[in-house]
């Protein structure tokens, strides 16, 4: 998983490096990306940042640095997570940076892992989660096909807010994924 790289139309998916410290932080460092994410503290530190990339890199996780291919600024991070390969299921999430929002980066993004999910890890079912007022999250996994199937009631603290948050539950399954039919997507393994 350290070399795995997977190219879409305008970004590079590949696994976190100690470089992307500074994008990283500048990223998660903003009340209104971090009050989305249950883990992230707010304010976010360098030291948060290179925490949490020696995690992944010591862990080989499929947790990906989002990257513009044009200027390879890290503008986000997404994750396949809680893999079962025997059901055939697994969880996840993504983030951009505020800048970056409302240009089709985080629906790119996405678009992409649900690809590699389904078509190369071969799974069947994937999940997500989200707080109850992240409509634009909400948004972006129904247009995959994604279905509302329940919250889960005062489920975490925000580590960025400390409010308790209620996580809304969605479901995707392989047959049921629209919108990925002319998505440009190419995996590089090395």
């Amino acid at each position: 998983m350290n070399d795995l790289i997977i190219e879409t139309n305008r970004l590079i998916l590949r696994p976190w490096k100690l470089e992307d410290i500074d994008d990283l932080t500048e990223g998660l460092n903003n009340i209104n990306v971090s009050k989305w994410l249950a883990e992230v503290p707010y304010p976010y530190t360098k030291e948060d940042a290179k925490n949490f990339i020696n995690y992944t890199i010591n862990n080989n996780l499929y947790n990906f640095a989002i990257v513009l291919k044009e200027n390879q600024k890290v503008i986000g991070g997404t994750q396949i997570s809680n893999i079962n390969y025997f059901n055939g299921t697994a969880a996840g999430g993504i983030w951009l940076n505020e800048k970056y929002q409302g240009k089709g980066y985080g629906t790119e993004a996405f678009g992409a892992r649900i690809k590699y999910a389904f078509e190369v890890l071969n799974l069947r079912r994937l999940e997500n989660g989200y707080f109850k007022d992240n409509e634009r999250s909400h948004k972006m996994q129904l247009k995959f096909g994604y279905q509302d199937e329940g919250i889960r009631r005062q489920k975490f603290i925000s580590k960025a807010t400390g409010n308790i948050e209620d996580e809304c539950i969605t479901g995707l399954l392989k047959n049921e994924v629209k919108g990925l039919d002319n998505f440009y997507f190419k995996v590089i393994e090395k």
